[in-house]
């Protein structure tokens, strides 16, 4: 395996997205346990492309008052075929265990490079809020299937979210040793995956706050004293 970074990072300290979200304190005197020492406030954020205006009105109402939201850290990997689509997989601490939430935008990996080249990627995956009769509406939000997804203002098509396959948990496996990395994975040999390229990935920490039943955030938390790209991922029931 040809390795970009991998960096050990346990209890390091993050950058969140200040650009467009910061942290700020809370009172001491509201007690609380040590993850809830910090709240989310928004802070500004302008669309750049016409067609994602409304998915960001969204966000900024679904993730504005998160102030009493509560948070716990996870494992994230992003990865995907250069020729293929984009993968977010959400794992324990520990990251060797079967994702809780794993999707496939229709997102080109090439894309996402792009994005996060420029310094900071946001992307908002939507699903429709259930009406007042079906029992689904108190569906746990990670449950849902599917999702309308955008990324840095921009549509890229649904999202699917599905269970971990062999192949799935072959990358996962292969970058579970790593924290936080990026990396190319190279093709196992099968024709098909010969065609679609070798396995890009991303593997970090993320900081998963839950505002609502129907809003959840992930944000990429970088090592102490190193630079790199922004990523935030929101979950939304609208």
């Amino acid at each position: 395996m040809k390795t970009m970074m991998a960096k050990s990072s346990n209890d390091s300290s993050f950058s969140l997205s200040r650009r467009y979200f910061h942290f700020k304190n809370k009172d001491s005197n509201q007690g609380g346990n040590e993850d809830d020492h910090q709240v989310l406030t928004f802070n500004h954020l302008t669309p750049k492309h016409k067609h994602g205006i409304v998915s960001i009105s969204k966000l900024r109402s679904a993730i504005a008052a998160l102030g009493k939201a509560r948070s716990d850290r996870v494992v994230g990997t992003i990865f995907g075929h250069r020729r293929g689509h984009v993968h977010f997989s959400v794992q324990s601490k520990k990251g060797d265990s079967k994702p809780t939430f794993l999707v496939e935008l229709a997102m080109p990996t090439t894309a996402l490079v792009r994005e996060m080249a420029s310094g900071a990627a946001r992307i908002a995956l939507e699903c429709d809020r259930w009406s007042k009769g079906e029992m689904r509406k108190k569906a746990v939000l990670q449950e849902e299937a599917i999702w309308r997804a955008y990324c840095n203002g921009k549509k890229y098509g649904v999202a699917q979210r599905f269970e971990c396959g062999a192949e799935e948990w072959r990358i996962l496996r292969a970058v579970g040793p790593i924290t936080v990395g990026a990396g190319v994975l190279p093709a196992n040999g099968d024709v098909e995956e010969e065609e679609d390229g070798e396995v890009m990935f991303m593997r970090a920490n993320f900081e998963r706050v839950v505002g609502s039943r129907d809003s959840e955030a992930f944000y990429m938390i970088n090592p102490e004293g190193v630079g790199g790209p922004e990523l935030s991922i929101f979950l939304l029931r609208v």
